[in-house]
């Protein structure tokens, strides 16, 4: 009966130490997910944290995420969240560099000697020309971009939040959802990763990297690590052989743990193991742009000039005044997933890329860059990625309707900026759809082509 006793007892012990691991994790996950959420849509978006819970945490539907609690403070511009007592999170507002989550063991004060002396204030920039369409082409614009808002299946909403379409780098056409204006900043997601190569070309450009180098990355200098021999084009190219789970909704998936638990971002992704031969696979990784991003700091004297080059080198540069591109607690870029900026902001990225690298006549990207960008990744089964940029959309049957040139930042919730370069065209598209097939980006740029050809 003793020996009985003692197995139950270790049973439940066991049992409970398992709860206990597995509600901590849930809670650091799902606290994490609202800090973040809040945080930056209050601090950088300028919205309530109500209309965030509201609209973008209620979008997600889980059950987890509405247990959570959240408090905000406005004065400490901190967001605070835990999920019944578990994992408790904090995210830390900095000006110029959005929210970054900070672990219980960091406070965040620690955060300032990362800014110390460092001012992001953005540099004033004209606006982007706005033209008005007349005649057939306007009319059927406009209603091609109105058409992006109502929802026309409930099974699956769009929530299309902005519109903004440039011709020959004027706006020709933008509209807006109730609650977001030309000046609200909206995440991107995964689209940011086209701003983590869009930096790596500028530091080609500079000297400072070469894509056919061996990626800088002291953790995978040992002598025998295979890691060491991943270049920073097949990183570019998602074809590093590096093992990650990119499985959203899984709190026990690499990207999950990644971007809501980990400290470093980067950190956590150079800890993956080779499971083939680098440049044999294609793998979407948003490990693989944490990796990348982390790396841009080997080529700076120091953190602060590393945290400064994006808004000195790229955003400034050609007048992305809203553009955030967050840090992670540890001082490097969430490149695969955290930066806000306008919807004219994202639109300004894709005029980069459709005038091949140039901004007002002067070269910011190498020469070929942009090409090389959407030159298809060997080991892409269906050649639809480039370095860092989509070059088909899935699943749409739409890609065969687009000129042959054109390609795509995505992330997640359907946040595009497509470039056409041959019709001069660049097509961003912001919302939250979460479902699949619920946006087709290919079918609206197809629209939004045919709305300008027509009269040509």
């Amino acid at each position: 009966m003793r020996t009985r006793s003692k197995i139950a007892l270790l049973a439940a012990a066991t049992v409970a130490v398992g709860m206990a691991f597995v509600g901590g994790r849930v809670g650091l996950i799902a606290s994490g997910i609202k800090a973040k959420a809040i945080c930056s849509g209050v601090f950088v978006s300028g919205r309530s944290s109500d209309a965030v819970g509201r609209e973008d945490l209620a979008a997600y539907g889980s059950r987890f995420l509405d247990a959570v609690t959240a408090r905000v403070d406005p004065e400490g511009r901190l967001v605070t969240a835990s999920l019944l007592g578990f994992g408790e999170h904090r995210a830390v507002f900095r000006p110029g560099l959005g929210c970054s989550l900070v672990p219980n063991k960091i406070e965040p004060g620690a955060l300032a000697a990362q800014t110390a002396g460092l001012d992001l204030t953005p540099r004033a920039a004209p606006p982007l020309p706005v033209e008005a369409l007349s005649g057939d082409r306007g009319a059927r614009l406009a209603r091609a971009v109105q058409n992006a808002f109502p929802e026309p299946d409930a099974s699956k909403p769009r929530r299309t939040r902005a519109v903004v379409v440039l011709h020959d780098g004027r706006i020709v056409a933008e509209e807006y959802a109730p609650g977001v204006t030309p000046d609200t900043p909206l995440q991107g997601w995964s689209m940011a990763k086209s701003v983590i190569g869009t930096l790596v070309g500028i530091l080609v450009r500079e000297g400072k990297l070469h894509p056919a180098a061996a990626a800088p990355v002291p953790e995978w200098k040992a002598v025998g690590d295979p890691r060491g021999a991943i270049t920073l084009d097949q990183l570019l190219r998602m074809s590093s052989g590096l093992a990650f789970a990119e499985r959203y909704g899984d709190p026990f998936a690499d990207v999950m743990e990644m971007l809501f638990a980990a400290p470093s971002a980067g950190g956590y992704a150079v800890g993956s193991t080779l499971e083939v031969r680098p440049g044999a696979k294609w793998q979407y990784s948003s490990g693989t742009s944490n990796v990348i991003a982390r790396a841009l700091a080997t080529a700076f004297a120091s953190p602060a000039d590393y945290l400064a080059f994006p808004r000195r080198a790229l955003f400034d540069r050609i007048g992305m005044t809203s553009a955030v591109l967050e840090p992670d607690a540890a001082g490097s870029f969430v490149g695969s997933s955290f930066m806000y900026a306008t919807a004219r902001d994202w639109a300004r990225l894709g005029l980069l890329y459709a005038q091949d690298g140039l901004w007002d006549g002067k070269r910011v990207l190498p020469e070929g860059w942009v090409e090389y960008s959407r030159t298809p990744a060997p080991a892409a089964p269906a050649a639809q990625y480039g370095a860092h940029w989509w070059l088909k959309l899935e699943p749409s049957a739409a890609n065969g309707r687009l000129p042959a040139d054109a390609f795509h930042a995505a992330g997640h919730g359907g946040q595009f900026v497509t470039v056409v370069p041959s019709r001069k065209v660049v097509v961003v598209r912001l919302g939250l759809a979460l479902d699949r097939g619920a946006w087709d980006q290919p079918a609206f740029v197809a629209q939004v082509l045919d709305a300008l050809a027509a009269g040509d």
